[in-house]
């Protein structure tokens, strides 16, 4: 028996190697490459200790990326949970076409963000589909990807729409869990469907809730291939999130160091976000 232990225990060193190789050193390097005015092509750069990190407190994009990533991360997440619970309470009902029903909710899920960012991006723009089906109805064109309060929330909801599905899995598996017999017998207590809900499907979907949030809260803070497919960040810098500003200092402004230290920012934003996530979660779970 210890000999099969042995062997199992070698057998996870391909993957901790690939681990150490793609993650490990790749995190520790931007670290280092954060101290330097690296370009990121030439071999010649110097160390030029922590500018780069002050320079976060002073730049006016960084502050609209910052929020635009908060906005971006918590918009899509309430939307999603909201949208992925109707959707699993909805297919969790035995009716025709249940099944056809669950599978069209999760195919967005399957589609490229960059494809779907496209898709949107020539539905979109002012010569596209959507503006010539309003001038067929009689109405006029509207720009939508121009307004930075327009744009912001159609990322939003392009990116809820294709990863709710993710969200009503979760609450399926968690509907399914719930045993039959508490319902029925809050039923035959007189319990309407909104009490049975509130009173008891709420609470035990709840390990489902914290892993739904989690898990669309860091999707939604490290958002990139819908932005940088439908605005590119524009019009300006006004819809840029962390990871395209990062991108565009990379290889727009060939500023690799102040890239690396935007994404050490944004690392420890989703550790954070994640930490208290899961600290309430905890704090909460205790409750029910």
């Amino acid at each position: 028996m210890q000999r099969l232990y042995r062997k199992t225990n070698i057998m996870y060193l391909p993957v901790l190697l690939l681990f150490a190789v793609f993650v490990v050193y790749p995190f520790f390097d931007g670290i280092r490459i954060a101290f330097t005015n690296w370009n990121g092509f030439s071999r010649q750069y110097d160390y030029i200790g922590l500018a780069n990190f002050g320079r976060l407190f002073s730049d006016p994009n960084i502050r609209m990326a910052l929020l635009n990533t908060l906005l971006y991360g918590f918009g899509s997440t309430l939307f999603q949970q909201i949208l992925g619970l109707a959707y699993a309470l909805l297919l969790d009902q035995r009716f025709p076409g249940r099944t056809a029903g669950r599978t069209i909710a999760l195919l967005p899920v399957f589609i490229s963000a960059v494809i779907m960012g496209y898709m949107w991006y020539f539905l979109l723009q002012y010569d596209g589909a959507l503006n010539d089906l309003a001038l067929l109805l009689g109405g006029g064109k509207v720009l939508w990807l121009s307004d930075p309060g327009l744009a912001k929330a159609l990322i939003i909801s392009i990116n809820t729409l294709q990863y709710v599905g993710y969200s009503m899995i979760i609450y399926l598996a968690g509907l399914q869990s719930i045993p039959a017999s508490y319902l029925e017998a809050a039923r035959l207590d007189g319990a309407g469907s909104w009490k049975c809900f509130y009173r008891i499907t709420l609470p035990l979907l709840y390990p489902a809730i914290v892993s739904s949030v989690t898990l669309n809260l860091i999707g939604g803070l490290k958002l990139f291939d819908i932005i940088r497919a439908l605005t590119g960040g524009g019009p300006g810098y006004t819809t840029h999130s962390l990871t395209t500003l990062l991108y565009t200092s990379y290889f727009g402004n060939q500023n690799a160091g102040y890239a690396a230290t935007i994404g050490i920012l944004l690392f420890c934003m989703i550790l954070l976000v994640t930490v208290l996530t899961q600290w309430t979660a905890r704090a909460r779970e205790v409750q029910f």
